[in-house]
């Protein structure tokens, strides 16, 4: 039984987390671990990479946000 709780607990949480792919307008693709947070202070998008970056962009620039 112990061994399974561990397994458990890491298929619930890695299905926690959905990776998104953000289109800007020039064409360039962004792929985030996670869905990007709009700040609405700064009008930008907040996220983080696949190499473990905390990075944003500008919502003006974004074309379209959608998960994997």
């Amino acid at each position: 039984m112990r061994a399974v709780l561990p397994l458990v607990l890491f298929t619930l949480l890695a299905g926690c987390s959905s990776p998104h792919l953000i289109t800007l307008q020039d064409g360039t693709h962004i792929q985030t671990v996670d869905e990007p947070d709009f700040n609405e202070d700064t009008g930008f998008y907040e996220y983080e990479t696949e190499s473990g970056d905390e990075e944003s962009v500008n919502k003006n620039t974004v074309k379209k946000i959608r998960e994997l």
